[in-house]
């Protein structure tokens, strides 16, 4: 047995396979799409960090016992923060954030993580946005959390914040997703905004064990979370160089719907979101638009499935399949088969296992 798998079975924690995970997470930056294309592989968390570690030259060897040790120290911290470790292997991680090429190894959650895997939308744009930005963030936001969508943001100032109490005064449910560990609200006068989320049956994510303080290169790196836990990404006023321009990159490589609010062409602030109406995205005025791009009925009420309905088809009795595998043998794109599968989950006809697949009933 390896250093670093020897030392994890001797630590105090019984649940291994979540220690592996976390420190997985504590690995390098620059490890993480290698790490998902062996996680995707079904390779061990405890292996991947051993095999990756041996890659390295020996000035970056990791030391595999400070590792473990970090690990649990953060896994201590979340239980005496009631945060909740969501690892890859969960049944409850998001199948849809697993499907994406670099996903977390783990996630930290506070509130309902059930509100992970809900049908999602995000809302991002300026943190300076003007009046009509945010009015426009917080009616979208409130009519699409009425109807069951989840509104997923980022918890920042402006556009997010609005995003985020539109979907409360629905009432409904949203999902903040920082850039910071889960216990470190910033910025730090939305704390009472992010216990609303958590009391309302929504939650407070981060990828960044707890503990973590906010630092700039962590917000372009959550961007991918936001826009991985959702259907689609809806931008709402941003600039040439804003953030939110970030997400909705990161949508386009993940295969999510790109949408866009327009705006007032004499301010600046709306130069991003005009760029990407021109290449392309929907124009959005009303929620009915968002719910027709995600192919929903306006009631949000759908009947039963025919006996032939090709998802079911696809999953077969006894077998579970990831979201490639799927797609593969329905011939749905990811974008399109991930709120049938939601659907069909609701209705007690599809249940999900761990590693983002899905199994019939």
């Amino acid at each position: 047995m390896s250093p670093f798998l020897s030392h994890l079975s001797q630590t105090q924690h019984t649940d291994t396979d979540e220690l592996s995970y976390v420190a997985l997470s504590l690995a390098p930056f620059s490890w993480r799409r290698r790490m998902a294309d062996r996680l995707h592989a079904g390779e061990l968390p405890g292996r991947i960090v051993e095999r990756l570690s041996t890659e390295q030259p020996p000035d970056r060897k990791v030391d595999h016992r400070a590792l473990s040790s970090k690990a649990g120290a953060a896994l201590a911290r979340a239980k005496n923060a009631g945060i909740t470790p969501v690892t890859w292997s969960d049944p409850r991680y998001p199948a849809a954030l697993s499907a994406i090429a670099d996903p977390p190894p783990v996630l930290w959650v506070r509130g309902n993580v059930d509100a992970l895997s809900g049908l999602s939308v995000a809302i991002v744009g300026s943190r300076a946005s003007s009046p009509y930005g945010l009015t426009v963030a917080e009616r979208l936001a409130a009519d699409l959390a009425a109807r069951g969508v989840v509104i997923v943001s980022g918890l920042a100032r402006g556009v997010d914040s609005a995003a985020h109490r539109g979907a409360l005064t629905a009432p409904g449910v949203t999902v903040a997703v920082l850039g910071s560990g889960a216990d470190v609200v910033y910025p730090a006068e939305h704390r009472s905004l992010a216990r609303d989320i958590e009391g309302q049956g929504g939650a407070i994510v981060s990828e960044l064990v707890p503990g973590t303080p906010p630092q700039p290169q962590f917000f372009p790196l959550r961007n991918r979370i936001i826009s991985g836990l959702s259907r689609a990404v809806l931008i709402v006023e941003a600039g040439e160089k804003s953030g939110s321009l970030i997400t909705a990159r990161c949508a386009l490589d993940q295969g999510r719907d790109v949408l866009a609010v327009p705006g007032n062409v004499l301010s600046g602030r709306n130069r991003g979101g005009h760029a990407l109406l021109r290449d392309g995205a929907k124009i959005v005025e009303s929620a009915d638009d968002i719910l027709e791009e995600l192919g929903m009925p306006a009631s949000a009420q759908a009947g039963a499935p025919a006996p032939d309905d090709p998802v079911l088809r696809g999953l077969p009795a006894g077998e579970s399949f990831d979201l490639e595998a799927i797609s593969e043998r329905t011939g749905l794109t990811p974008a399109r088969l991930l709120p049938r599968l939601f659907d069909l989950e609701m209705r007690g006809l599809v249940r999900r296992v761990g590693g983002g697949r899905f199994a019939r009933v």
